[in-house]
């Protein structure tokens, strides 16, 4: 099995409403996220790829546009705006674009990461 990956950033607030009050996290506050994509193929194609990293461009245009410097809470329109849902939800994302996607996963902060491999 072949595996690619491909790491993207942006920075986005959020507030996690559900914890208790006392919670850091149920406070309005913001981080600067990792997302990284792994796509995983058996045969490689005709150029010697599981995929084009060009291809994951639409990605980026994606994050970049609807997710950098935004509040997550209205852009996912819900208050579950978990590591592991970003990660669920951009597995999601990706794999309706691109077949390979196998995994998705979501840094917060540079020691927690949240991954979503069915």
């Amino acid at each position: 099995m072949f595996r690619i990956t491909k790491e993207f950033h942006f920075s986005a607030s959020h507030q996690l409403t559900s914890l208790p009050p006392d919670h850091q996290c149920a406070r309005l506050h913001g981080h600067n996220y990792i997302v990284v994509v792994e796509l995983s193929g058996g045969e490689l194609n005709e150029h010697g790829f599981v995929r084009d990293y060009q291809d994951l461009a639409a990605l980026k245009h994606y994050i970049d546009g609807t997710f950098d410097h935004r509040h997550l809470n209205d852009v996912l329109g819900h208050d579950r705006v978990t590591a592991e849902c970003l990660a669920r939800h951009f597995y999601d994302w990706c794999k309706v674009r691109l077949p390979q996607t196998s995994a998705v996963r979501v840094s917060e902060t540079p020691k927690t990461w949240a991954e979503y491999r069915p």
